[in-house]
């Protein structure tokens, strides 16, 4: 069944089709309603692997295609660390498995790489700290449920990973759906400026927290993020200065520069990248970009998908000797877009930077995109650190991984409700647990077959079809 969303309107839509009337909530409720006749509820929780589905390495070794090469056998070092990792870097086999399964038909601008791990804490252009997903590189409009069945896999996958009992481990999946659902019933009622201007406050989600000591180490960890500065903590760590000169240091096998190229030479495919860059900024923030001359360039290894495609960290200097980093990631194909259908943007750094923009309350004021002249790769821009708190979920109890879950839902339903129709997906759903229900069942099975996954990677290891590379514990 198809729908009219706020998405077509984003994703190039005419305009005679946004002029039409829009349906009522109540209409929308009903419709959603009604669309559970082509997709039960309750069909969500199956997971069956198709009898034509793709060997998990072929898929494997298909996303390492145009990634450098050399940088490919530590991309399946940090992935076979356990099946936790392995999921983390197999976004574009979960694709390949949710584009054969039930479909709901009510497309949202999908992360694509939903897992646990690529929620977190960031700083506003006001600096207040927000809690939202952080990872976008995979983002294109999609069915919502595939975004929300990786999420809810991953915690399974997690909470087994931190050895939890499989009753718990199904739990935060179930918490995690029911969080989205409740909470996108709150959202179809909210006007669309108020939708559009709400966010989840990190001191708000914080005060939430019941028990106290998890509840200090939270305001403990959220006072020194907004105390750190790019100057006396990022600078130090990725910078040298010799008198006036100031370098990123070489850090192998995770910080290098170009092959060719001294520190501070900056290659002219480089430099006219960023001039590309500049121009996809708002004359404001090109303004403030102006302000900033470009020292340095370097390769930066980020993560566990993105190793081996080419990213940068860029060191740029005010006249008054104060740093800014930027981050410049490589954008791919989106692994939703052989399953869902091809971006309707001619970069897929703008496919980025677009999506960000429609499913995070606040985004970046440097993030832009460009191309490089070099194989026609693209990239998008954003900054380093700037107040980014990564979760340590690896560390978490049940209490934690439970409070967790249902933020992470919270903030799923906001960033889909802000590119869906938060009406349509709550009368979808409905107002019982049969939806959540459903979802955490799915989150099982999927775990299963990630596991079994995951075997066959490390075989592929073993018997030398893929090599590997281990990074020594620091």
């Amino acid at each position: 069944m198809e729908t009219l969303s706020a998405l077509e309107v984003h994703t190039g839509g005419e305009l005679a089709e946004a002029l039409k009337p829009h349906p009522s909530r109540e209409e929308q409720r009903e419709q959603g309603k009604q669309m559970r006749n082509d997709c039960l509820r309750a069909s969500h929780k199956v997971w069956k692997a198709h009898k034509d589905r793709p060997d998990p390495v072929s898929l494997i070794e298909k996303a390492n295609i145009g990634r450098m090469a050399d940088l490919v056998p530590l991309r399946h070092g940090r992935m076979s660390a356990s099946p936790f990792t392995f999921y983390r870097g197999s976004a574009a086999i979960m694709a390949s498995d949710l584009a054969t399964t039930p479909s709901s038909g009510i497309l949202v601008q999908c992360c694509g790489d939903a897992h646990l791990s690529n929620f977190g804490g960031f700083a506003t252009p006001e600096r207040q700290v927000i809690f939202s997903i952080n990872d976008l590189d995979e983002t294109h409009p999609a069915p919502f449920e595939w975004d929300l069945k990786r999420l809810t896999a991953s915690f399974v996958v997690a909470s087994r990973n931190n050895m939890f009992k499989e009753t718990d481990a199904r739990q935060m999946a179930v918490v995690c759906a029911r969080s989205y659902r409740e909470h996108m019933a709150e959202f179809s009622e909210m006007s669309a400026l108020d939708l559009w201007s709400f966010s989840l406050q990190a001191d708000m989600l914080i005060s939430t927290i019941k028990d106290p000591v998890f509840r200090n180490r939270a305001v403990k960890r959220l006072t020194k993020a907004r105390e750190s500065s790019v100057v006396d903590d990022v600078f130090p760590k990725l910078a040298e200065t010799t008198g006036d000169t100031h370098l990123i240091k070489d850090q192998l096998p995770t910080i290098f520069h170009l092959e060719g190229y001294s520190p501070g030479q900056i290659a002219k495919t480089i430099s006219d990248a960023v001039d590309v860059y500049r121009e996809t900024l708002t004359p404001a923030y090109r303004g403030l970009f102006d302000r900033y001359e470009l020292k340095d360039a370097a390769i930066k290894v980020v993560g566990i998908g993105s190793v081996g495609t080419m990213c940068w960290v860029l060191l740029l200097m005010d006249n008054g000797g104060n740093p800014l980093f930027l981050q410049v990631k490589e954008a791919r194909n989106s692994v939703l877009e052989p399953y869902a259908g091809k971006s309707v943007y001619p970069n897929h750094g703008q496919r980025v930077v677009n999506g960000q923009r429609l499913m995070q309350p606040y985004s970046d004021i440097f993030l832009g995109w460009t191309e490089g002249k070099l194989e026609g790769r693209h990239f998008y821009f954003r900054q380093l650190r700037d107040i980014k708190i990564k979760i340590l979920v690896e560390t978490f109890g049940k209490s934690e991984m439970e409070l967790y879950a249902g933020w992470c839902g919270y903030a799923m339903a906001l960033s889909h409700a802000r590119s869906g129709d938060p009406a349509l997906l709550r009368g979808y759903m409905g107002k019982s647990d049969e939806f959540d229900e459903a979802i955490g069942s799915f989150s099982v099975s999927y775990a299963n077959q990630n596991e079994k996954d995951y075997a066959v990677f490390k075989k592929a290891i073993r018997d030398g079809k893929l090599q590997a590379v281990y990074e020594k514990e620091k």
